[in-house]
């Protein structure tokens, strides 16, 4: 709001007042009330969003005098994360020093994303199913949440395991799980690399880096 502040002016020749002009003064008060009324605003009205854990489908405990389980190496698919951001490869069943071969892909819908999605096919097609029964009001949410388990905890859904080495970027770590949470893969498990797999990372690095020289 502005202010007009005159000052008093002396006698002018024929014993007149001479008018001085008047300096102008903002006052900013009402500026400032304002500020903390948008601020209390938008506090009020703004959603806090809730910390969401990260779920994983761990194996159902066995006592030790049963026999194990032994996982499907046909649904089983080991992403290794190497010391660079581009040293992103996976192979498929169990590790075999001498036959593997490590394929290079990325963390990208084209890469990783598009692989697992082919292999997860029935389990999201499943997925799908269910989300249209919630979105119809046909289950509710904890029949949909307890459903949902049952298909990506299948035993015959594929799984995931992710290795690192020491180096390994932690990002890269965060895109891979991202990736599947987005296939919905939740049959996942993180672990350390085993030196021959990190030796036959190191190689097929080197064996790319040449290729593009």
């Amino acid at each position: 709001m502005a202010e007009i502040v005159e000052g008093g002016g002396g006698g002018g020749k024929h014993g007149k007042k001479k008018a001085k002009k008047g300096s102008a003064r903002i006052d900013m008060t009402p500026m400032v009330d304002l500020a903390f009324l948008l601020l209390t605003f938008f506090v009020l009205a703004a959603t806090l969003a809730k910390p969401k854990a990260m779920e994983i489908i761990y194996p159902k405990e066995v006592d030790d005098k049963e026999d194990k389980t032994k996982l499907d190496d046909a649904l089983a698919t080991t992403l290794l994360l190497g010391e660079n951001e581009n040293e992103v490869f996976y192979y498929s069943g169990a590790f075999k020093p001498d036959t593997t071969q490590l394929i290079l892909t990325d963390l990208s819908k084209d890469g990783f994303r598009k692989i697992m999605l082919d292999k997860n096919m029935r389990v999201n097609d499943q997925v799908i199913q269910l989300k249209a029964k919630l979105e119809s009001k046909e289950i509710d949410e904890s029949t949909y949440e307890e459903a949902y388990k049952q298909v990506v905890g299948a035993k015959d859904a594929p799984f995931v395991v992710i290795k690192t080495v020491d180096e390994t970027k932690f990002k890269n770590v965060i895109g891979a799980m991202d990736e599947l949470n987005i296939c919905n893969v939740r049959k996942r498990a993180i672990q350390d690399m085993a030196e021959s797999e990190a030796i036959a990372v190191r190689q097929r690095a080197a064996e790319l880096d040449l290729k593009k020289k």
